[in-house]
């Protein structure tokens, strides 16, 4: 508590010592705080130093290091070589979340390993997300931390216009990823919970260049603006059409997937503006298209009725959303990822071996893989699952 009280007006530069500062008060030495990158490939110490807070820190690959596989793991491990530490002192590594969004890992040397030593790191870990979320939003230290790579202006506008790429609440988790991370040009995701109602969508804008970007951040502004006045999917999306014909009359258009689950009930409702349709994943093996008649893109002006679909979720229950960069990813023979390998993905690494973040990093990186680390055009997924009654923790 006393870190969390003297953190108030001090900056993301401040926090390594001051974590390091109260945390030996409580018997946790060495302490070191490693933030990810946002395309979750390396974590990066916080130094509090330079222009990235990062000078003069370590960096470890999230794949094939102890600190990256507490990453991916969401868990607490300890180090084997105790080489250059105190006689006794033992190495942990702690995933730093807050809720299922992983933010990086911390490592912190104790002198003891019981339970109560295990759970005092966790509880610190817990503390020093609240502080980075605290901090992060205006902090260019920290936007320059979390990037490996030059990003473009859309992306730069897309970023700061996303929710976390993760959510756990009320028998519901959601995780979203975008790419190219650093280039992504009209692609979008969104959501929000507004009382039981988690509200869900992604667009995709006409293009991909710094004007495909403006025209995805006018359709989702533009949809929150209806949601929050209590509009319903249909009028949202008529809302958002009309905002993009006022802006840029009928020569910009966006496609989307609108979508509200009550989880309190587990019902979905979905509407579909010229987008690829949602696939249901149930019980880990069946899968299905969630059928809906197509309105015209929102921006062209069509006319088209508007439809709203129904469904009913079964508890376990799981929802993609997603663009067409993900399944027209093309090898370098002109073969698709396509939709049944981007299902069977899902349904092979989110089946109690993986979280749903990490189902998602795993995902985006294979795909990533297949049209060799360079994506022709932008990718996105969102992925909801829907927990019902079922008593499980809805973090890991």
């Amino acid at each position: 508590m006393r870190l969390l009280q003297a953190s108030h007006t001090i900056t993301i530069e401040d926090l390594p010592g001051l974590i390091a500062e109260h945390a030996e008060s409580a018997g946790i030495y060495d302490t070191a705080v490693f933030l990810v990158d946002i395309r979750e490939t390396v974590l990066r110490q916080l130094t509090g130093r330079g222009l990235d807070a990062a000078e003069g820190g370590q960096r470890f690959t999230i794949r094939g290091s102890l600190p990256g596989r507490a990453y991916q793991q969401v868990t607490l491990l300890a180090e084997r070589d105790t080489d250059g530490r105190p006689e006794g002192r033992r190495r942990w590594w702690v995933a730093i979340t807050d809720g299922v969004e992983r933010l990086g890992v911390l490592r912190a040397d104790t002198s003891t390993a019981d339970e109560p030593t295990r759970q005092a790191l966790r509880d610190l870990a817990s503390m020093i997300a609240l502080l980075l979320l605290s901090k992060r939003s205006f902090s260019d230290s920290y936007a320059r931390l979390v990037r490996t790579e030059p990003m473009n202006v859309a992306a730069e506008m897309q970023w700061n216009l996303t929710p976390p790429p993760a959510y756990a609440g009320q028998h519901a988790t959601v995780g979203a990823v975008m790419e190219p991370a650093y280039q992504v040009g009209g692609d979008a995701f969104d959501y929000a919970v507004g009382g039981s109602i988690l509200h869900m969508g992604v667009f995709d804008a006409m293009g991909h260049d710094t004007t495909a970007g403006i025209t995805a951040n006018v359709a989702v502004a533009a949809c929150r603006n209806a949601r929050r006045q209590g509009a319903s999917l249909t009028e949202t999306s008529r809302h958002i059409e009309d905002v993009l014909v006022e802006q840029f009359g009928t020569s910009r258009y966006v496609t989307a997937v609108l979508a509200q689950l009550d989880m309190d009930t587990g019902r979905l409702r979905w509407i579909n503006r010229g987008h690829h349709l949602p696939v249901l994943i149930r019980g880990n093996r069946w899968t299905t298209q969630l059928d809906c008649p197509p309105a015209g893109p929102m921006g062209t002006r069509l006319g088209l009725p508007v439809t709203e679909a129904t469904e009913h979720l079964e508890p376990g229950d799981r929802l993609l959303l997603y663009t067409d960069g993900i399944t027209e990813a093309r090898d370098a023979r002109g073969k698709e990822f396509g939709r049944d390998r981007f299902i069977d993905f899902v349904l092979r690494h989110h089946s109690g071996r993986h979280t749903l973040q990490e189902t998602l990093r795993r995902l985006m990186a294979a795909v990533l893989d297949h049209h060799n680390g360079n994506l022709d055009d932008d990718a996105t997924v969102l992925l909801a699952e829907w927990r019902g009654s079922r008593p499980s923790d809805l973090t890991p």
